[in-house]
């Protein structure tokens, strides 16, 4: 199969790469997180002049089966550095990432990253993590058309990406990452390349997707009212190097529609949002600490 249906390989590696050893087993099984990140810093050294810059300073974070989470923070505090240690795609400096009670130290199938960019192929994207797997051709195609549906993208199997809208593709970018089925969805700002019209549109199609899916959400944004629209919990970040400022808890009912933005309810958590972020920043510049 060519163009949109094609083979893709997201922030995964085959079923066989990925999984660290067993974490610390708990006293009860059930209560195991999907995620579960202790006390993570992460560094980066300039090659340069071998400087040492802290993007992350002991964060921890558990998440539970079939929570959307999403972090917010203002531009450069190291949410997506954080996102990128959960992928595999960055190495901590110290502490630990477990997804499933499984220790991370690489990319896996666990885990399928949405970028910001679509970043479509001409020839391959949705079914190449599946094709990888070495599953049976039929079942791929079946999956592959599972998603297509789920995305709205029937009909449009066999076009290639430069036919494709920005939030067609982006819609590519999001199915090829669910086909995979992992049991952790990250998305680092998957609809900011979007226009404003077609953004809130996306925002509204990733809730319907959740609501049939359940599946289990670590996201990035710079956008308080989408982080409040779609997660259970919203996570403060401070300027970097990121501690976790605060949790807010959207205590809105599900599912959402689009009224729920009118609701008091949701201008008082993305009001309360807002104000922690700026208070952090405040604090950050005039005395240099972290975290109010």
């Amino acid at each position: 199969m060519n163009d949109v249906l094609a083979p893709w390989r997201s922030a995964t590696e085959p079923p066989d790469a990925g999984w660290g050893e067993v974490a610390d087993a708990p006293a009860r099984r059930e209560s195991v997180p999907i995620l579960d990140v202790k006390d993570l810093v992460i560094t980066y050294e300039n090659q340069q002049t071998g400087a040492q810059t802290e993007a992350v300073r002991g964060v921890s974070l558990r998440i539970a089966e079939g929570e959307f989470v999403t972090i917010v923070g203002l531009s450069g505090c190291g949410k997506t550095s954080f996102l990128n240690a959960v992928a595999g795609l960055v190495k901590a400096a110290s502490g630990s990432i477990a997804v499933a009670g499984r220790l991370v130290d690489r990319p896996g199938p666990d885990r399928a990253m949405v970028f910001q960019k679509a970043t479509l192929l001409p020839w391959r994207n949705i079914t190449y993590g599946l094709d990888l797997r070495g599953l049976p051709k039929k079942q791929v195609r079946l999956r592959a058309q599972k998603y297509l549906d789920l995305v709205q993208l029937r009909g449009f199997e066999h076009f290639f990406p430069g036919a494709l809208s920005g939030g067609m593709q982006q819609r590519v970018n999001l199915a090829r990452a669910l086909v995979t089925e992992p049991q952790l969805l990250l998305l680092d700002e998957p609809f900011a390349a979007l226009d404003a019209i077609t953004r809130e549109a996306m925002q509204h199609e990733l809730l319907a997707i959740w609501n049939q899916t359940r599946k289990t959400v670590l996201m990035v944004t710079h956008q308080i009212d989408e982080a409040v629209l779609l997660s259970d919990r919203v996570i403060v970040f401070s300027p970097r190097p990121a501690r976790i400022v605060a949790e807010i808890r959207i205590n809105l009912p599900r599912p959402r529609s689009a009224e729920v933005r009118f609701d008091a309810v949701f201008d008082q958590r993305a009001k309360e949002i807002f104000d922690l972020i700026h208070k952090s920043n405040l604090i950050h510049k005039s005395t240099g600490k972290v975290a109010p």
